[in-house]
């Protein structure tokens, strides 16, 4: 395998049309990221048939500036990479089309990688020197769980979501408040005027590791429409506060939990509410009273992009796992 192995990694789970081009797995030389939020905030959430079409229309365009933000071209790369599941099967078959395309084209290897290993890997980008064994916990808006990574492709889910997941909780309560789509980041700026005065209802420690939101984000909804039938104005900072405490507090408590009882000494975040303030705080306080190293990705890898799918593609190439051929097909359910 050649010293400096470039791959050029594509991502199109969902609503984001990403491409980058990735140095032995951790060194990001481009990364672009063709959101499509604005286009689906008027629907208050994405639109699978959207999505894909809009895919298509910005796949080839995304791909030019990654390479040409990395000063190189097609003749450079050395592998694919590729996101071909879990996610929204339209969006996904973009991308896999793509990418193989490219790969059979340019006749070098293709490889197919799991959405969460990418946002797991997301850290090998921010962190030169992390390496497994760690806890992870992966908390987005189709995923919640808590995983246990022995090495590079090797993961164990330890907990997870019964239902919802966290991100799309809070998309729920965001959307009930009036305070449209996406819901994460709305949530996580009002909560920042608010007051923790409100017990939507008890915790439920009979779970374990697992997580259930269904339940937290129906208590939540249900708390405003009390108001609005007696007449009273929500107030949207107090629930935002109340709300994502209760939920960050559960997350925090249970990855700690994990960490200590399997015997581990780091943390990993990964996922779209990594971004999270509350999260961020609450994990890093909790892991320095024990002497826990936490450790979050930088902004641009918390949310889908394909340079976290070209570290863990890279990875993936190099222990001679996730090779692909023509046949590679999306897997929306994809499970680790």
């Amino acid at each position: 395998m050649k010293k400096d192995f470039k791959i050029l990694a594509i991502e199109t789970s969902c609503d984001e049309t990403s491409a980058s081009v990735v140095e032995n797995g951790r060194v990001c030389l481009s990364n672009i990221v063709s959101s499509q939020i604005d286009i689906h905030t008027r629907f208050g959430g994405v639109v699978p048939e959207v999505a894909s079409r809009n895919h298509i229309t910005a796949i080839d365009n995304v791909v030019k500036l990654a390479l040409g933000e990395a000063h190189l071209d097609f003749r450079d790369i050395d592998a694919i990479a590729v996101t071909f599941g879990a996610g929204l099967i339209g969006s996904l078959l973009v991308g896999v089309s793509y990418a193989k395309a490219l790969s059979y084209a340019l006749e070098i290897p293709l490889i197919a990688v799991n959405h969460i290993y990418g946002h797991i890997a997301g850290n090998y980008l921010s962190f030169p020197d992390l390496v497994p064994p760690f806890i992870c916990l992966v908390v987005s808006g189709g995923h919640t769980a808590i995983i246990e990574v022995k090495d590079f492709n090797h993961h164990e889910i330890i907990g997870s979501t019964l239902d919802d997941a966290v991100g799309e909780s809070f998309d729920k309560v965001a959307r009930v408040l009036g305070l449209g789509y996406p819901g994460g980041p709305k949530v996580d700026a009002l909560a920042k005027s608010g007051k923790n005065i409100i017990q939507f209802a008890k915790p439920n420690d009979a779970l374990g590791y697992n997580f259930s939101f269904s339940g937290k984000k129906t208590a939540v909804i249900n708390y405003v429409h009390k108001l609005e039938q007696a007449g009273i104005p929500a107030p949207k900072e107090d629930i935002c506060l109340s709300f994502e405490r209760w939920v960050v507090d559960e997350l925090t408590k249970k990855t700690i939990d994990a960490c200590q009882n399997l015997g581990y000494d780091k943390i990993v975040v990964a996922g779209g509410v990594s971004a999270n303030s509350a999260l961020r705080a609450s994990l890093r306080a909790e892991c320095e009273k024990r002497d826990i190293k936490c450790y979050f990705p930088d902004f641009q890898y918390c949310t889908d992009n394909a340079a976290m799918i070209g570290s863990a593609g890279y990875y993936a190439f190099i222990d001679g796992v996730g090779i692909a051929d023509m046949s590679l097909a999306p897997n929306p359910s994809l499970s680790l």
